[in-house]
């Protein structure tokens, strides 16, 4: 405890040191617990600044040069800025398809996992099962075996070709076809829902039950009590669900580079802003373009991040909020 001792003479306000540090030896002893837990800290700390922070920094200085890695940097200032936005047909396109894959790809992932956890979160017999079962793409989605069996199951006579050849819908592959390969990446994502899933269902069984009777007692239907009782509940773990959707969704590479050879075709449709970061770093050579494009990524899913947890008052409802 900290005492307060008032000086007689100038009236001031003194704090003593507390009396654990006063003892023969307790600062050192609180010295030694304090390099103990540095000392464990250590590995994340060299992690995080050898792989982390120097490489960010060293990234955004050589967004402002032209830099082809077999010679030195050369400053160009924001010469790589203004070109991304002004005279870069290929990055304005890469920037439109990423945005309709994040503002579509998301929203239904987030639809499909949320509809997945309800109908297990009321299913007592074989829910482990089918927990595994729906939870097993996510493990797997981003991989490249993965790709390449999408690939081949959405190609001009694959599986899914054959299979709407048979209900007469004749739509040939998906994969050569510039309007359905970007649906095609969309059904890829969504597929991939079982670790929001995993994550809603356990937001649903935290759910008191109790409010569920009593929205029925008032006469509630189901449509109301999701919307009075689960929404409401459910808010922070939309809120968790939807910022790690947005995210990962900006974040797309493996999967749309291998289903395209890594041209990003066909007509560019698969060339999301990832895509189109790696080919302009490694297989152009213009590293320093590529930094700048990765840090106008960076920028905007921090836009965008800061913006959900701007508007989060709004909408998301914690434990012993009064709204």
């Amino acid at each position: 405890m900290i005492v307060t001792k008032q000086s007689p003479r100038r009236g001031l306000v003194r704090r003593s040191r507390p009396e654990h540090l006063d003892r023969p030896g307790a600062r050192k002893r609180a010295m030694r617990e304090n390099a103990t837990g540095y000392a464990f800290l250590l590995p994340w700390l060299v992690g995080f600044f050898g792989l982390t922070l120097v490489p960010m920094a060293y990234s955004l200085y050589l967004s402002f040069t032209s830099y082809n890695i077999f010679s030195p940097p050369k400053w160009v200032g924001l010469d790589n800025y203004v070109r991304l936005f002004t005279n870069d047909p290929s990055f304005m396109q890469s920037a439109q398809i990423t945005l309709i894959y994040v503002l579509v790809g998301t929203p239904i992932a987030l639809i499909a996992s949320l509809l997945i956890a309800m109908l297990l979160n009321y299913r007592d017999k074989g829910a482990a099962f089918f927990r595994s079962a729906f939870y097993a793409p996510s493990l797997i989605g981003a991989s490249v075996s993965v790709a390449i069996v999408w690939r081949a199951m959405f190609a001009t006579d694959g599986p899914v070709d054959g299979g709407l050849s048979f209900l007469g819908l004749e739509l040939g592959g998906w994969i050569g076809n510039p309007s359905l390969i970007l649906p095609m990446m969309i059904l890829l994502a969504v597929w991939q829902f079982g670790a929001t899933m995993v994550i809603f269902l356990a937001g649903l069984k935290q759910i008191p039950k109790e409010l569920y009777e009593a929205a029925e007692m008032d006469g509630a239907g189901a449509i109301q009590r999701f919307r009075a009782v689960t929404l409401p509940m459910l808010s922070p773990v939309i809120f968790f669900n939807l910022l790690l959707g947005l995210i990962g969704a900006f974040q797309v590479f493996a999967s749309a580079y291998i289903i395209s050879n890594g041209s990003g075709g066909p007509a560019g449709m698969t060339n999301f802003i990832t895509v189109y970061l790696y080919k302009t770093g490694f297989s152009d050579g213009r590293m320093g373009y590529a930094a700048a494009i990765a840090w106008v990524l960076l920028v905007v899913v921090a836009i965008i991040a800061l913006i959900l947890f701007r508007t989060q008052k709004s909408w998301v409802h914690y434990s012993g909020d009064n709204r």
